[in-house]
């Protein structure tokens, strides 16, 4: 019961009622009076909302995975958005999440409860904080969420990204300690197990020096990270309509499925065949590889196009967890960073990636006669290889096959975006997204309208859509 309540949160919020998160405070003037378990349980439903909801979708869009087709998500794709498009996002960050974060730390120190349950929530703080950090640049850090401020202060992404990194640090201390674990199923996750929780702080260490370009200091991070798929930091769903997955829900139930396809580009990367992919030529397998199982996983061709399987067995059938920080992210970025540093640490970490995919990897029960990710050499990636067909270095063939790797394998995830400008002067590497409209990338979610309206502290100047971040510039 007390899942299917916490999830029937979930998809009252997704079909228009965002305040139902922040209502769980009983009473937001008085922090003291709302038990930390509730408000902890409310800050993980909202995280969730923001990472496989709606802003991922958007930022999906904006990333190239998916073409918005009518109403709201045709003006992502058409680059016709303001403050206003990004309200969502930014309430959810601010009040939904952090606020009920703020609470419940208070609660629990008041309660004598610090340890892992604060490390907890100093990880959730760092993942909303981070995420806001890497899509609108300059935000409230220290001031943020809190109802002492009217007016928070901006501060750069640039510190932000480095007070996220101490949060994870003492979160990894909290965590450590073995005290103060949280009551049994208020932490919908790990159900308090500290040891799931400091991998995925490790990874989400490594996850923000990758956003700032710090490679040595990613993978050092990632060598503690997410070692298995069973460790992943997901949300569990059911199989009642009010438990269900939040892509089930828009793409299998919500009216609003008629205004979003996969983009034609995402599809034709993984689609084996060639009558159906809308860009043949784009296909990336090969004598190693074969992408049958995974495009028959992640997609489904639909009287609308192509959209996110919601069969069963499929990426977002009823009861598939939400995918927030994962094995496959952790790995791939000992792949992408050990091969910034040595061709060789690279390439090993992505067979070892392939191998764990040749196993079945994140598909769920696929048909494995067309599962094949055979190991890679490295004359795979010399000029003529299979994977240097055009005769870039061998350096820039083994990056581009990692960074394609992590755009398919983190599908539906907001870090396609960010890795899609992370990258995006890396002309031979990256993944050759090309905008939906006109010429230019899109660089960020502009920042609320409402903070604009009501925040004296909001920059004077607004940073346009195309105005790249400061990690970024």
């Amino acid at each position: 019961m007390k899942k299917l309540f916490i999830i029937s949160l979930i998809s009252l919020i997704t079909f228009g009622c965002e305040k139902i998160v922040e209502d769980l405070n009983q009473n937001p003037n008085n922090p003291t009076s709302a038990p930390f378990q509730y408000t902890l349980t409310a800050a993980e439903v909202a995280n969730t909302l923001i990472h496989t909801g709606a802003p991922a979708r958007r930022a999906g869009i904006l990333a190239g995975q998916g073409t918005g087709l009518d109403r709201q998500h045709l003006t992502y794709t058409a680059h016709l958005v303001t403050t206003a498009s990004f309200q969502t996002t930014w309430s959810l960050t601010y009040r939904s999440v952090l606020r009920n974060i703020l609470i419940a730390k208070k609660s629990l120190i008041d309660e004598g409860r610090e340890g892992i349950t604060l490390g907890i929530t100093q990880v959730i703080q760092a993942i909303a904080l981070g995420t806001a950090a890497s899509l609108y640049g300059d935000i409230p850090f220290d001031q943020g969420g809190s109802l002492e401020f009217e007016n928070p202060e901006f501060e750069t992404q640039s510190a932000v990204y480095g007070k996220v990194q101490a949060l994870l640090d003492q979160a990894i201390t909290n965590l450590s300690k073995g005290i103060g674990r949280p009551p049994a199923g208020s932490d919908i996750h790990f159900d308090g197990n500290p040891s799931s929780w400091i991998q995925v702080a490790n990874t989400l260490k490594a996850r923000y020096y990758m956003h700032t370009k710090n490679y040595s200091l990613a993978y050092t991070a990632a060598q503690s990270g997410i070692s298995s798929y069973a460790n992943s930091l997901m949300t569990p769903h059911g199989t009642a309509t009010a438990d269900a997955n939040l892509n089930y829900q828009f793409f299998a139930l919500a009216s609003r499925k008629n205004d979003l396809v996969t983009s034609d580009f995402f599809a034709s990367l993984i689609d084996p065949d060639n009558s159906t992919n809308p860009i043949p030529a784009n296909y990336r397998g090969h004598s190693k590889t074969d992408e049958t199982a995974r495009y028959n996983y992640l997609l489904q061709n639909t009287s609308l196009g192509i959209q996110p399987n919601c069969s069963k067995d499929g990426f977002a059938q009823i009861d598939a967890p939400g995918k927030i920080v994962t094995f496959a992210e952790n790995h791939l970025i000992l792949a992408e960073a050990g091969a910034r540093s040595s061709f060789n640490n690279g390439l090993t970490h992505l067979n070892e990636f392939r191998n764990f995919m040749a196993s079945g990897g994140y598909m769920s029960n696929p048909n494995m006669s067309n599962v094949k990710y055979d190991a890679f050499l490295a004359s795979d990636f010399e000029s003529g290889g299979i994977e240097n067909s055009d005769g870039i270095s061998n350096n820039n063939a083994l990056l581009r096959e990692i960074l394609e790797e992590r755009y398919i394998s983190l599908f539906g995830q907001i870090e396609v975006f960010n890795d899609l400008r992370r990258t995006q002067d890396e002309t031979a590497a990256r993944v050759p997204v090309i905008p939906s409209t006109g010429s230019s990338l899109p660089q960020r979610f502009m920042g609320s309208a409402a903070e604009l309206d009501s925040n004296s502290n909001f920059p004077t100047t607004v940073p346009g859509f195309y105005d790249r971040t400061e990690v970024n510039k």
